[in-house]
């Protein structure tokens, strides 16, 4: 039988694996399995944009996709170049002022690196 830790709720002993998370099955508390998912985030984070190259506050970026503005904006082009972007730890991982839209957020899974 292999050794699943404690509940760090209750510390019930009858944790059960369910996916990539662990679960106790007295009060319902869930947890990731594994120590090292949680020592990782424990870092900075590293943003990187749709190639892996990682980004920093100040680069210059390339929208890779027509991306569509919610509230009829208008569209921002594919190869739109966005400079000066600011990262940011939320949904939208950068901040940035583009020439013609104004300040808007940008996710880094739709641009690139210049």
């Amino acid at each position: 039988m292999s050794a699943l830790p404690p509940c760090p709720k209750c510390s019930s002993e009858y944790t059960y694996e369910d996916g990539a998370n662990l679960v106790c099955p007295e009060c319902a508390h869930e947890w990731p399995a594994g120590g090292a998912a949680d020592a990782a985030e424990d870092g900075p984070r590293v943003y990187r944009d749709s190639v892996g190259n990682v980004l920093q506050d100040g680069d210059t970026v390339t929208v890779i996709k027509d991306l569509k503005l919610k509230g009829g904006g208008g569209t921002v082009k594919v190869g739109t170049k966005v400079k000066n972007i600011r990262l940011v730890d939320s949904d939208h991982d950068i901040d940035c002022k583009i020439d013609g839209f104004g300040a808007m957020s940008l996710k880094t899974e739709f641009v690139r690196k210049v």
